[in-house]
């Protein structure tokens, strides 16, 4: 038996194994990957319904703010007491440390509709609590904004998320029909 016939077995098993580590080297790394993405879509996820409800319930209340002065009309009001106006910063605190993880997560249109709905928010605050402001000046308009601003943030982070399908809803008139006469705006979303 020659020596060329021997290696050539010794060759073929060498080749094999590499071939072997090379494989299970990219499986592992496609695998680790799969999991980091999982990982990091789970956080995103939970970052992007943890601020879009904390916004939800904060407009809740600037509403109810506005029915008690006058501004929307509602079925409850909420009077701004000490108390109150003490619950509603901790909530802003809390959707504004909220917002640090969108920041941390979030692509770049998502953060961008993340401001962009901080600033109809805090349009709907200022109005609620009698703060001057510039521009829409009227509680329907100011919502009507809130609502298109909450819509443009929720469509980014499906995207980001990867959900299929950009639109959330069908075009659904706002203020409905079916409000009371003297209507000058609520909530609703």
């Amino acid at each position: 038996m020659s020596l060329a016939s021997q290696a050539l077995p010794l060759v073929g098993v060498a080749i094999g194994a590499v071939v072997s580590l090379v494989v299970s080297a990219v499986n592992d790394r496609a695998r680790w990957q799969r999991q980091q993405s999982v990982r990091w879509d789970e956080r995103r996820l939970n970052a992007y319904a943890e601020y879009a409800h904390a916004v939800k319930e904060l407009s809740s209340r600037y509403t109810r703010l506005a029915i008690a002065r006058g501004v929307a009309t509602g079925p409850s009001p909420l009077e701004p007491t000490d108390a109150v106006l003490e619950e509603l910063a901790a909530a802003e605190a809390h959707r504004s440390a909220l917002a640090e993880t969108l920041w941390l997560l979030g692509d770049v249109d998502s953060n961008t509709a993340a401001v962009k709905l901080n600033h109809a928010l805090w349009h709907l605050e200022w109005l609620a609590r009698g703060i001057p402001t510039t521009g829409i000046a009227t509680w329907p308009e100011a919502f009507l904004e809130f609502r298109e601003a909450r819509r443009g943030f929720l469509r980014a982070a499906r995207c980001d998320l990867g959900v299929r399908g950009s639109q959330i809803t069908h075009d659904v008139p706002w203020p409905p029909a079916w409000r009371p006469s003297n209507h000058r705006g609520t909530s609703g979303s």
